[in-house]
């Protein structure tokens, strides 16, 4: 159930997940004398409009939620656009605090936390009960398949992210081997379409959410939050998935969100219209990436540490990349430095064979060379490999033997974790297939399992 706010009933997740992602701003007019008409800015109807300066991280941050959240917004730069400027006078009086937010009901956001703007948009935020029959972490693929069979089996489910559903598949710009779906479509309307049958189902999912700590408490669960809030479960799932892999390259910390980003593809490819584009990495995420870069961009030029492309990308991928003209590979190269200002000017390129290095300005790097567990945050009970990755009953059941501390008669389960009650599936699993189709699959068979958990514990609803 969607909480009232006031106004009426609060319109769930999927409501809030428009057609369409964003939009470009609009451009002063010309008139019959081939002057330039400025009118007073006027907030197209059903849209949000973003103001503030193009090399902002902050921006960016906003851009890339707005986007993977599929909320259509107008953006105008102060720094290019007149329209912009005008607009950010008439909205606030005296000091302006970018980035500034202005939404069709004439409210003004300055600076906003990314929480208040899910809060404003409408999205949940705050779970409506501490009880719950399964408190799932995470909302990628895995987590929201699990809430859509656990909420449609009559279990009390909540999903938390700490951003938004969706995992690292909402950054992709085109999905076009997910079964079912024969023209492709964009990570996030995939997200959005989960969300909506989980909401259907009664499942409620929380954004902007971020677990913290996780404890056994009896015959309960307790998951800690960001706010020192508390959700009590029969069980818990892990499904917290990936996060990007950072480069560890001179300057390069200092200009992230400021030329240099970590998936946003769909945020930024438009203010890549006619620079020369850098994508680093060789995987089927660079790919997508630089196609969808290269109908903005002047030129995108993929690095890949690899001889070709073949060891590491899907060959459907690989036959469109060297089908389109303005894409240029260059295997065995990689980024040593980055240099700039307020934002990305240069890049320090290394030819890995020769040794050699190119400084070659770059508007823009896209980075996709791999991701971590986001598993830091769990207590020493729950084992792990030595790469962070969960460990479950598949490892224990090849290893032929029991957790460390395992307290019950029978073995773990297939997708259990060493601690009774809390499973994981999907990307954190220790072993699993990173694909999208098998973390579904398993967010499905984890709630087989999590039944059988609280029928053996006499927990059942």
């Amino acid at each position: 159930m969607r909480k009232d706010t006031g106004g009426g009933v609060r319109p769930g997740l999927c409501d809030i997940f428009a057609a369409v992602s964003a939009v470009t701003a609009s451009r002063p007019t010309v008139q019959a004398n081939n002057s330039i008409a400025n009118p007073e800015p006027k907030l197209h109807e059903g849209s949000v409009r973003l103001i503030g300066t193009r090399w902002s991280p902050r921006v960016h941050q906003i851009k890339d939620f707005l986007s993977r959240s599929r909320v259509p917004f107008l953006w105008l730069d102060i720094d290019l656009d007149e329209e912009a400027r005008r607009a950010a006078t008439a909205a606030v009086e005296g000091e302006s605090k970018f980035p500034i937010l202005i939404f069709p009901d004439g409210t003004v956001l300055q600076n906003p936390e990314v929480r208040d703007l899910a809060e404003k948009l409408g999205l949940d935020t705050e779970p409506p009960s501490h009880n719950w029959d399964i408190v799932i972490v995470g909302g990628g693929p895995a987590g929201i398949t699990a809430s859509i069979y656990g909420a449609s089996e009559g279990l009390r489910t909540v999903v938390l992210d700490q951003t938004v559903p969706g995992g690292q598949a909402s950054y992709s710009a085109s999905i076009e081997n997910y079964p079912g779906f024969p023209e492709g479509m964009s990570g996030s309307e995939l997200a959005s379409r989960a969300v909506r049958q989980a909401e259907r189902f009664g499942a409620e999912v929380l954004v902007t959410r971020k677990a913290i700590g996780l404890r056994v408490d009896g015959d309960r669960i307790v998951v800690s939050l960001d706010d020192s809030g508390e959700l009590e479960s029969k069980a818990v799932l892990l499904t917290v998935g990936l996060s990007f892999r950072w480069l560890d390259a001179p300057g390069c910390a200092p200009l992230v969100g400021a030329g240099i980003y970590y998936g946003a593809v769909t945020a930024e490819a438009a203010a890549c219209t006619g620079h020369d584009i850098y994508v680093l990495g060789g995987g089927n995420s660079a790919a997508q990436a630089a196609l969808l870069l290269a109908r903005y961009a002047k030129r995108v030029f993929i690095l890949t540490l690899e001889d070709t492309l073949e060891e590491t990308m899907s060959r459907y991928l690989v036959d469109r990349i060297r089908s389109t003209s303005n894409i240029v590979v260059k295997t065995n190269h990689t980024i040593v430095g980055a240099e700039g200002a307020d934002h990305l000017e240069r890049l320090s390129v290394q030819n890995l064979k020769t040794g050699g290095i190119d400084v070659v300005p770059a508007h823009s790097l896209f980075v996709f060379i791999g991701a971590t567990p986001n598993t830091e945050w769990l207590p020493p009970s729950i084992e792990r490999d030595d790469k962070g990755f969960v460990r479950s009953g598949f490892d224990f059941a090849i290893e032929h033997k029991r957790p460390v501390n395992w307290s019950l008669d029978r073995t773990p389960f297939m997708l259990e974790t060493s601690v009774p009650g809390v499973f994981v599936a999907g990307d954190a699993r220790s072993g699993s297939v990173k694909r999208l189709t098998a973390a579904v699959g398993e967010g499905a068979m984890a709630v087989h399992f999590i039944h059988r958990y609280c029928s053996t514990r006499k927990l059942a609803p």
